[in-house]
């Protein structure tokens, strides 16, 4: 079990379970009919108990760039609450105020030091690239139409 994803579920729970959102956005890749990150966080956020109902699915999730302009343009969020590791969390907020959406980071537990030493160094390279992104104006690989959350 990937301990990041562990622990995010967790605190989706946590959050959810304290009233403190009402619905869940999950975004991750969907690129092959093999690779379904989102089905499998929604099939382990209702073994935990969350309504199948509550949950939202975004299957074109593929970097937290598409995530977050995405919450915005396909799901009609202008806040959102994101939630994951702290050094996650502050990437993505980021990404969100350069894009006009109010955002607040949940971290979840953290991973000990020699479990994330790969994904601490992947993560400097995703803020350079994250920087040069915003700095050309990409955009998401895929939009599509819009899906209202709650209705």
């Amino acid at each position: 079990m990937n301990l990041y994803y562990k622990y995010r579920i967790q605190a989706a729970v946590r959050l959810f379970k304290a009233g403190k959102i009402d619905y869940i956005l999950v975004s991750g890749d969907n690129s092959t009919r093999y690779y379904d990150e989102p089905t499998t966080i929604k099939k382990d956020l209702i073994n935990a108990g969350i309504p199948a109902d509550r949950i939202y699915l975004d299957y074109a999730g593929f970097r937290t760039l598409d995530s977050v302009v995405r919450s915005k343009e396909i799901f009609g969020q202008s806040s959102i609450t994101v939630i994951s590791q702290q050094f996650h969390n502050e990437r993505a907020i980021y990404i969100a105020g350069r894009k006009g959406i109010k955002a607040v980071g949940f971290n979840a537990k953290d991973v000990n030091v020699n479990y994330g030493f790969k994904t601490k160094v992947r993560e400097r390279f995703a803020r350079v690239k994250m920087m040069l992104d915003i700095l050309i104006g990409k955009k998401p690989k895929f939009l599509g139409e819009k899906i209202v959350i709650g209705a």
